[in-house]
């Protein structure tokens, strides 16, 4: 019985552990609802359709504290997301 109890948890790690949403770098400027809520930590799919809609109707975001004045959208939400909000899909380099 321990052995069946050992071998479904560690399936189930290996089955569940995959779809932990784990933050990834995502254009909040281009993206969609649906991407914006599987890459930013805390966004889920109502916050992403208002970030979406906030975009719309004012234009780009031009920082990432922008995003504080979509409803729903904190700077603690900013903060733990911070290295993975992108604003355009070019890095700029400093010479």
């Amino acid at each position: 019985m321990k052995n069946i109890k050992q071998t479904l948890a560690a399936l189930l790690i290996v089955m569940v552990g995959p779809a932990v949403a784990v933050a990834g770098p995502v254009n909040v400027n281009t993206a969609d609802a649906e991407t914006i809520s599987a890459e930013l930590k805390g966004v889920g799919i109502t916050k992403a359709l208002a970030i979406v809609e906030f975009r719309e109707a004012n234009g780009p975001f031009k920082s990432p504290e922008d995003l504080t004045m979509v409803k729903g959208i904190g700077e603690r939400t900013v903060e733990i997301n911070q290295e993975f909000i992108l604003l355009n899909s070019t890095a700029s380099k400093s010479k």
